[in-house]
């Protein structure tokens, strides 16, 4: 599933795709590509689709380090985590982040265990809640 917001925002099934174990240290080509003259972020949109195999900015590494910490081992996260999330996100973000996060990762567990996920599912887009 994906919210349409982030359709939107230029997420697509590519730059999933490119998200792999190890995604923090392919930061600093993306962030070089990101930076156009006048020193303002592009958003992901705007960004070149072809940049190698993976390549993302380091507002997407912060919220991928933030899942990791929330689907790894139980705790709070580290303080670099949760510098990256503030340099990024405002509190009301960060929050909207992590309990989405937390309801897609245990509606799975729940559906799991009961034997109800489907072995394949095609991509949905649904309207971003809010």
């Amino acid at each position: 599933m994906r919210f349409d917001s982030a359709r939107e925002a230029g997420l697509n099934e590519e730059r999933i795709g490119r998200i792999a174990d190890g995604y923090e240290t392919a930061l600093e080509p993306a962030e070089a590509l990101s930076l156009p003259q006048n020193g303002t972020p592009l958003t992901p949109k705007e960004q070149p689709a072809s940049r190698g195999a993976v390549s993302i900015c380091s507002m997407e590494v912060a919220a991928l380090k933030l899942t990791d910490a929330i689907i790894g081992i139980p705790g709070p996260p580290d303080e670099e985590i949760v510098q990256g999330l503030k340099a990024h996100f405002s509190d009301a973000e960060i929050t909207e982040l992590a309990l989405g996060v937390g309801l897609f990762l245990g509606m799975s567990k729940v559906l799991i265990n009961l034997g109800l996920e489907p072995e394949d599912m095609p991509v949905t887009v649904v309207p971003t809640p809010g």
